[in-house]
């Protein structure tokens, strides 16, 4: 059972989400916040496996809250999708480098919603088509990469070869299909990475990868 808590401060957006997640046998609502305050405390004592988490809220907003439930021992298995209601808002790059581990439009249809938070909850990252691209953009641009270089001289060719594929969206199956090796050796790369890098989870492999250069935008 996945344990999922809402944090929104639109009653009416919160009860849209918790009405969908409820139809699924999969899914347990664990509670429901109207802003960041309230979701760290709620986090604190429910220990949910993902947050659903707006960026605006009154009182202390999603990023704070974010960064603050990702900085919690406690809470090192909570997973947090961001929403937003356009397509790039301005502090989802700062959510990511807080530890969000993906983002949501919230005009996203209730099949992928589910699905989103099922992805998360696995341990994929999760970027919407319509924000990828210019989260992508945002990273490359960015002066100040939060990876120095002589940690990236620890990853091997392979590792590197892998690094560049989490960064495109792939999945640990089709990257194994694209190096033509196991799921099961992607899936050990991809934890030395996380360990190498000292990274929460891919979302956050996917930054460093465009912040350091490794990964380029625009080239497959």
């Amino acid at each position: 059972m996945i344990r999922v808590l809402v944090a929104d401060d639109q009653a009416l957006v919160r009860s849209g989400f918790i009405a969908i997640l409820a139809h699924a046998d999969d899914l347990e609502i664990t509670g429901e916040a109207a802003n960041g305050a309230e979701a760290l405390t709620l986090a604190a004592t429910t220990h949910p496996d993902v947050v659903l988490m707006d960026v605006r809220m009154p009182v202390m907003d999603g990023l704070e809250a974010t960064r603050r439930i990702t900085a919690d021992p406690d809470l090192a298995t909570t997973r947090i999708i961001i929403l937003t209601t356009f397509d790039l808002d301005e502090y989802v790059h700062e959510a990511l480098r807080a530890g969000a581990s993906g983002f949501l439009l919230k005009d996203t249809l209730p099949a992928d919603l589910l699905q989103a938070v099922r992805v998360v909850a696995a341990g994929e990252a999760l970027l919407a088509p319509k924000i990828t691209r210019r989260l992508i953009e945002e990273f490359a641009n960015l002066p100040d990469p939060s990876v120095p270089a002589a940690v990236l001289d620890q990853l091997t060719e392979r590792e590197n070869e892998v690094l560049v594929h989490v960064a495109k969206g792939m999945s640990n199956s089709e990257i194994a299909g694209e190096l033509f090796v196991s799921e099961a050796t992607i899936k050990t790369h991809i934890s030395r990475l996380l360990m190498k890098l000292d990274a929460r989870d891919r979302a956050q492999l996917v930054m460093i990868a465009y912040e350091t250069g490794v990964a380029l935008p625009g080239v497959s």
